[in-house]
């Protein structure tokens, strides 16, 4: 895992750098994704929704592509290679990983970049 306080130097060239990251494993969502990636935007604007599709047989990807999420795909089959995938490949101050399913409340993320600002 990437140190969360920007310092890490890696040679993949794939590493993206936001300061606030949420980061969304998708398998067969369509019916809920946009919801998500919709809600979170609003809630934490200043945030990157990252979505990784796991080989949905859906239309996840378009769902999110078009609620305004970055999608990646993770082709090994299962959630923790997802996981995985996400954490090394995106590198932020604070993460927020959520379901594609709408299970978490956005607004209970507030809370944490609010903390963060307030010690800066």
């Amino acid at each position: 895992m990437l140190p969360t306080d920007g310092s890490a130097d890696t040679a993949a060239d794939n590493v993206s750098r936001s300061r606030i990251a949420v980061l969304v494993p998708c398998y067969n969502e369509e019916a809920a994704i946009g919801k998500v990636v919709a809600y979170f935007l609003a809630v934490l604007p200043e945030a990157s929704i990252y979505v990784y599709d796991n080989n949905s047989t859906d239309r996840t990807v378009e769902a999110a592509e078009k609620a305004g999420a970055t999608v990646r795909r993770e082709r090994h089959q299962g959630k923790g290679r997802v996981v995985r995938r996400m954490f090394t490949d995106i590198g932020a101050n604070i993460y927020a990983m959520v379901d594609g399913d709408a299970t978490y409340d956005a607004h209970s993320a507030q809370r944490t970049p609010a903390e963060e600002r307030r010690r800066s």
